[in-house]
């Protein structure tokens, strides 16, 4: 590297150090990755100038069009990837090679250090530029940025640190705009200064690029080696699955197969033409708590935003691009929030992929399930926020229940009991526990389907008042349940609950004498058969999930429960009828309700201790 000043030593952010020697020690097989993440952040600058140039046409004052360049240096052993898009400035050098500025990085990287092979994470997390160091031994960076008459460079060995500088005069000659990046090639790695192995992977990865990359070989002529073209503005009729794979993983930075395509031309009042994709496998970021959209805006081929919101939150996961036809060129970020057209634009797709997803339910099952199976939760989320679209999204989604995996609420509806005039659900950490839940009883005993719900969305989105087909969705765990109307399945069971139990009215004031302000009230059961005991949430206050997770984040008090017992068990029946070990009794009664919705009892030793002491108790009595 030659300056016209000394260098300056810069250490990398911690995040940084760790994932460069993640790279320099690499085991990946699948090194290809690194020309396609240099030539997509190459495109990156070229769409960046053209936004710019909108407002400041003088940054494109030469005439030069944006363009991609790759040379081979088989003497020097180096190969250079060089742009004449936006360019850097010192301290963007610096910002964009020197630091991860976004979140979940350290999560990223655990995820990263585990994975056998971590290339599809690397272009999701949008840090190709270090997947270089899988192949480079050392890197230099010359940037100018457009219309800056200054040249910096940027030099690292993939160590602790880079080394940045003003370039000398030959360097700044050379690099009039763009950026230009200099791989000098570990020994293992000289195959990608052969022409036909460059031209293999643009191919493969790179070829609908939109600007042209030019192969300028050591000997003959350069040549361009991708097609160049906006896919999304052509005919459907045109393109391969092949080709929409390639545009999947071009635009999603991912190596997995897309599970559903959407490609459409809209004319009319608005003209733009839509290529989305839902991934096969979850983005790394899903749960990101900016909860990000990643579809791409363009206008007339020129992009301008990739956080556009284009979609609502809960779609987030969806890819692609969008490019509109009448939208402004020199439309700012901050008026893409505010603008009709848009919106417009927005709500059209927005009801174009939930239909999307509505027929490819009905026609395809499986291939939604797998959908389903990675999105379902964030799909959710648009149950609780989007009221407008509330019953289509409750009739996209598929459900674990009594029943079995993959139920619609349409289903649910179609298989009703006589009587029947809810839709049951129960919320809880896991299917295993809530198959195990007390609160199942007497609707397992009439062959009721109760909806398991684990996903923490759950809890929050089945709190608003919902009904599917003029049936409410009810919860088993909160407010009053009334079966009487619904035939039990073995008409034998309906003699056992003539079966004289305890007496009402002396146990219930026994248990609440015991508990005090433990619950807010003790009342007989309609949900219980065998179980004696289970915990339910009043009428107007959360459900009992719902609850926990507000009170794990500190964002609501919790309320007292209500006990529920059952009267026709001997563990309730011998509260009334030894008043000595009633309160002992009682508790229990609380504790292992509490156990049984998975929560720890108030006092585990003094439970332990209660439960020690009534088994040596009944011993005692054998």
């Amino acid at each position: 590297m030659t300056t016209t000043t000394p260098p300056e030593s810069q250490p990398f952010q911690a995040e940084v150090a760790e994932l460069l020697n993640l790279m320099v020690h690499s085991v990946y097989s699948e090194t290809d990755i690194f020309l396609r993440e240099l030539i997509s952040n190459a495109s990156d600058a070229c769409d960046k100038l053209r936004y710019e140039a909108i407002s400041a046409p003088e940054l494109i004052a030469d005439g030069a069009l944006p363009e991609i360049r790759i040379r081979p240096d088989k003497k020097a052993n180096t190969l250079s990837v060089v742009d004449s898009g936006i360019g850097m400035d010192r301290q963007e050098l610096i910002d964009n090679l020197g630091t991860i500025a976004r979140s979940g990085t350290k999560s990223f990287l655990s995820r990263l250090t585990e994975a056998k092979d971590g290339t599809n994470l690397i272009g999701q997390f949008g840090v190709g530029f270090y997947a270089a160091f899988m192949v480079a031994e050392r890197i230099v960076v010359t940037s100018r940025r457009a219309g800056s008459d200054q040249v910096f460079v940027w030099s690292s060995s993939g160590g602790s640190g880079f080394e940045i500088a003003q370039a000398s005069d030959e360097d700044a000659t050379r690099v009039t705009r763009g950026t230009e990046i200099v791989l000098h090639l570990k020994q293992d790695a000289s195959k990608y200064l052969e022409g036909f192995e460059i031209e293999r992977i643009v191919r493969a990865w790179s070829d609908n690029i939109q600007f042209p990359i030019l192969l300028m070989p050591e000997e003959g002529e350069s040549h361009q080696i991708n097609s160049a073209s906006a896919l999304w503005q052509r005919p459907k009729s045109e393109l391969t699955p092949e080709d929409y794979k390639q545009a999947y993983q071009q635009v999603a930075g991912a190596f997995d197969e897309p599970a559903m395509t959407l490609h459409y031309r809209a004319e009319g009042r608005q003209s733009y033409a839509v290529m989305l994709f839902a991934p096969s496998t979850k983005p790394f970021d899903l749960f990101d708590q900016a909860r990000k959209g990643k579809v791409k805006l363009y206008v007339r081929r020129v992009f301008i935003a990739d956080d556009a919101d284009i979609l609502p939150a809960y779609l987030r996961f969806v890819r692609g691009v969008i490019d509109s036809e009448d939208l402004p060129l020199n439309i700012s970020r901050e008026m893409l929030q505010n603008n009709p057209q848009l919106a417009q634009i927005r709500k059209a797709v927005t009801g174009r992929v939930i239909s999307e997803f509505e027929n490819l339910g009905e026609k395809e099952p499986e291939a939604f399930g797998k959908i389903w199976d990675a999105f379902g939760p964030v799909i959710k989320e648009g149950i609780w926020e989007d009221f407008e679209r509330r019953e289509k999204l409750l009739g996209l989604s598929r459900f674990t229940t009594t029943k079995g995996g993959n139920r619609s609420l349409k289903q649910y509806v179609e298989d009703l009991k006589p009587n029947q005039t809810d839709i049951y659900y129960l919320t809880g950490d896991s299917v295993e526990r809530l198959k195990a839940n007390p609160k199942l009883e007497s609707a397992t005993a009439r062959g009721i389907e109760v909806l398991l719900l684990t996903d923490p969305v759950d809890a929050f989105w089945t709190s608003a008042p919902l009904d599917f087909g003029g049936k409410p969705l009810k919860s088993l765990s909160q407010g009053d349940i009334d079966f009487a109307l619904i035939p039990l399945l073995d008409d034998k069971a309906e003699d056992k609950k003539d079966v004289s139990g305890a007496d009402e009215a002396t146990t219930i004031a026994l248990i609440k004498d015991a508990l005090g302000e433990r619950v807010s009230d003790v009342r007989a059961s309609q949900r219980l058969t065998s179980s004696a005991s289970c915990l339910v949430a009043g009428g107007g206050a959360h459900d009992r999930m719902l609850e926990r997770l507000l009170a794990m984040q500190n964002k609501a008090p919790t309320t007292r429960p209500i006990l529920e017992i059952n009267l026709r068990h001997p563990l309730v029946a011998a509260i009334a009828g030894d008043k000595d070990a009633a309160k002992d009794l009682s508790f229990l009664l609380l504790e292992q309700a509490q156990i049984l919705d998975g929560e720890l009892p108030e006092d585990p030793a003094a439970f332990a201790n209660r439960l020690t002491q009534l088994v040596l108790r009944g011993i005692a009595k054998g």
